[in-house]
């Protein structure tokens, strides 16, 4: 069954120090939610983060993880380091990293298959470009994404991955889709899922200047299960309105 989830994404801002207030600050607001509540920190806030969440329900991800298991990659991080300080989820494939660290489909469906072998559970992310937007092409380049990130993979593997549509020209622009386009755009990766595992019963996410004015509308949506919000998870008042959109 498909649940609604609610994860934040905060990029490369908080210090140890501010990650365990967020947590203390957030969790007794979010603590009656039915909601899964994550936040994906900085590796440095990892260890901090996953301390301060004990006896709450929120969990825990990370940003990044390299598909190798160890050897000779200079600031990567490995599943099983993530893994053995009980991280629960991974972003994989967000755009920034497409964009700015030349990660690729090929790439993406590499670290989603380690990290499922790991015992992680990947949030899989894909998008289309303003340009792509703009030249009609967004369903051919979100299912083509979304069919090579998965690749490979199981129904047991499915039932533990979570798939985030961000169009790359909403994410920190403060242009969102409508939430018809978006819900437009998610079936679609639904349909693709369905077609290559004969089932979409998987939560799909999304993110692109999500905020607590737009949530509602936004996850009511017939195939939207949630987001992966971005600058509205860095406070915790805003990011438990979304995370209580349903209340």
């Amino acid at each position: 069954m498909r649940r609604k989830v609610i994860a934040g994404n905060w990029k490369m801002n908080m210090l140890p120090n501010e990650a365990i207030d967020f947590v203390n600050a957030l969790a007794p607001l979010v603590k009656d939610s039915k909601n899964e509540v994550i936040i994906c920190v900085p590796f440095t806030d990892l260890f901090y983060t996953l301390l301060t969440v004990q006896d709450t329900n929120i969990h825990v991800g990370a940003q990044n993880m390299h598909w190798k298991e160890n050897g000779a990659y200079t600031g990567e991080v490995s599943a099983d380091m993530l893994k053995c300080i009980n991280v629960e989820y991974v972003i994989i494939g967000h755009s920034e990293r497409r964009q700015y660290f030349n990660e690729t489909d090929e790439t993406v469906n590499l670290k989603v298959k380690q990290s499922l072998a790991k015992g992680l559970k990947p949030i899989v992310c894909v998008g289309e470009s303003l340009e792509e937007k703009e030249a009609g092409k967004t369903i051919e380049v979100i299912t083509s994404q979304i069919s090579k990130a998965l690749d490979g993979l199981t129904l047991d593997d499915l039932s533990n991955t979570i798939v985030a549509y961000e169009p790359i020209w909403a994410i920190g622009t403060g242009k969102t889709a409508t939430a018809d386009d978006a819900n437009d755009s998610i079936k679609a990766i639904r349909n693709e899922i369905k077609s290559k595992f004969g089932t979409d019963d998987i939560s799909i996410l999304y993110g692109g200047s999500v905020k607590a004015e737009n949530a509602k509308e936004l996850f009511t949506m017939s195939d939207i299960d949630g987001g992966l919000v971005g600058g509205a998870s860095l406070k915790a008042d805003s990011f438990s309105k979304i995370v209580n959109f349903d209340k």
